[in-house]
């Protein structure tokens, strides 16, 4: 259990972070700053936040699909339902219990609210802030998703925990694209979790060789951690990878029309990237598999409708057969009509 009032470095980092350019994705966390600086500016009748931690940990090893470059890599927490859906049920149950016991009033937020979540959390002594700037338990490793129940009760707050990194910074020297610029500090322009789900245009071309065959977030600084060897695995069935979502082919994900892609992430958090930013993700990792057997897939899409789709897929093509590329250019360049897809033909042929 945390205060309200718990949270005043984690909104100085924050601050920070919108200061140092946070734009277009990310305007919505400026909108809403002093709400998450001060969760009593969100529901000024809270006296307590109870923070609960659902537990993810794989079975897997979650780096082992980085190796195998003509499938997609998904990020852990995407692999099943929707975290939001099964934390959300969990915290209601929790609510009803505390209303039922000991009265007052309740609101609860899953990820779906200005709430600081991790800052909040290691206040209540769940676990604490890791240099990747997730939050790490010394029970669960860096596997933990996180809810917040807000109450109108004044409860006995829980002791913080302290932080335990020590010297070690396993988590920084991973990142593929080297987006801590220093301990506790993180880039989100660089980070591919954030560039695959969250940003909605190009990835900016001198990041796409770094992101591998990782087509929806990145475990890499977690799965990193040493305190991982205490983690145990998740036991929510919900949560538990779906067979088709572990290793799936980047071939058949190119495939996807928009019905499809519907039906196969259901009820997944993949689902609201929409099929454009997926199959943007999908082709940067078959331009970067090495695999030319992968060239007709990209070949096909360069006349999808979506351009956030054409412009990855020209620069696919021009990864594994650039005479193809050529080829293609000659009937498709002078006709495309979208600046942002045009630009894509002429770095793709000066390359």
């Amino acid at each position: 259990m945390a205060r309200p009032d718990a949270i005043p470095l984690a909104a100085e980092r924050l601050r920070a972070f919108l200061d140092a350019g946070a734009h277009g994705d990310m305007a919505w966390m400026e909108t809403k700053a002093e709400w998450r600086g001060d969760p009593r500016a969100l529901w000024p009748q809270a006296r307590s936040i109870v923070m609960l931690g659902v537990n993810y940990g794989p079975e897997f090893d979650p780096l082992a699909i980085l190796k195998e470059r003509t499938r997609g890599g998904i990020s852990v927490y995407a692999r099943g339902d929707d975290y939001h859906d099964v934390v959300k049920s969990r915290l209601k149950a929790v609510g009803r219990w505390l209303i039922d016991t000991a009265g007052g009033e309740i609101k609860v937020f899953v990820d779906t609210a200005p709430v600081m979540e991790k800052p909040l959390a290691a206040a209540a002594g769940i676990g604490w802030q890791g240099k990747h700037t997730n939050l790490v338990s010394r029970d669960f490793g860096s596997w933990l998703f996180l809810g917040a129940i807000f109450t109108t009760l004044d409860l006995p707050p829980d002791a913080p925990e302290d932080d335990h990194c020590g010297a070690c910074h396993a988590c920084l020297d991973v990142c593929p694209t080297a987006a801590f610029p220093a301990p506790y500090r993180l880039d989100a322009r660089r980070c591919i979790s954030y560039l695959t789900i969250e940003h909605k245009g190009p990835i900016d071309r001198a990041l796409r060789p770094l992101m591998g065959n990782r087509i929806y977030g990145c475990d890499d600084c977690l799965a990193v951690c040493p305190w991982n060897k205490f983690a145990k695995s998740g036991r929510e069935a919900k949560l538990a990878a779906r067979e088709v979502l572990q290793a799936p082919q980047l071939a058949m994900l190119a495939r996807l029309d928009a019905a499809a892609f519907r039906a196969l992430f259901a009820k997944s958090p993949v689902k609201r990237t929409g099929r454009a930013r997926f199959l943007r993700n999908v082709l940067i990792a078959i331009g970067n598999s090495g695999d030319t057997a992968l060239a007709p897939e990209a070949e096909r899409l360069l006349d999808d409708s979506a351009p956030l789709i054409r412009g990855a897929a020209i620069w696919a093509l021009g990864r594994l057969a650039r005479s193809r590329l050529v080829d293609c250019a000659s009937t498709r360049r002078a006709v495309e009509s979208d600046p942002q897809v045009a630009a894509e033909w002429t770095a793709a042929l000066a390359e």
